[in-house]
């Protein structure tokens, strides 16, 4: 886990490592929760977005299974690419449930509810882990771990803008690029034998 300081405000931004990821989701209370989470830190999707995502937003193309955002920031549509498994979840989950395809995916209609089910997570995990980095988590952190992460796997930056709907790179870098993956950090330590 990474944290900086934000320059107007007393809390941190937090950028989470591939296995911290692993164990939010681990952390969640349920599908919906885990479902959530996932949108944000595998998909980099916004609050508001995440709860307009309806399992007809998932679709296949020649470029791969993609996640339709159809209002993002500024009403902007985009196409982010979704994994495998969380595809394969939401369109479970569309099969079992009594909704239809193009109602929302998620039972909650506020952002509020997702700050309170990522706080609640984020804080047993602070308490099961002893860092209280966790307790600076919010939903915004889960984009900037996705976008670092890609980043860190040397996604195309400009890709990345696409996927994520920023408007330049200037944004990108500034709010959202501005640390190296906790695992880049490892990589990199492991270069220097007495960092070890």
């Amino acid at each position: 886990m990474n944290l900086q300081q934000h320059a107007n405000r007393d809390d941190m931004k937090v950028w989470l490592s591939q296995s911290e990821v692993a164990q939010l989701l681990e952390a969640a209370q349920d599908t919906q929760q885990r479902l959530a989470f996932s949108l944000g830190a595998r998909c980099g999707l916004r609050s508001h977005e995440v709860l307009d995502v309806s399992p007809e937003d998932v679709v296949d193309t020649d470029a791969g299974t993609v996640l339709r955002v159809w209002h993002g920031k500024g009403d902007q549509f985009r196409e982010t690419p979704v994994p495998r498994d969380l595809a394969t979840t939401i369109r479970t989950v569309a099969d079992v449930r009594d909704a239809s395809r193009s109602a929302p995916l998620l039972e909650i209609s506020t952002t509020r509810s997702l700050r309170r089910w990522l706080a609640a997570a984020a804080g047993e995990l602070a308490d099961e882990t002893n860092d209280d980095g966790w307790r600076y988590l919010g939903f915004h952190d889960l984009r900037r771990t996705w976008a670092t992460a890609l980043a860190a796997a040397d996604v195309d930056p400009l890709l990345v803008i696409d996927w994520g709907g920023w408007n330049d790179l200037e944004t990108f870098l500034e709010h959202y690029r501005g640390t190296y993956s906790p695992e880049a950090q490892q990589r990199e330590r492991e270069k220097v034998a007495w960092l070890g």
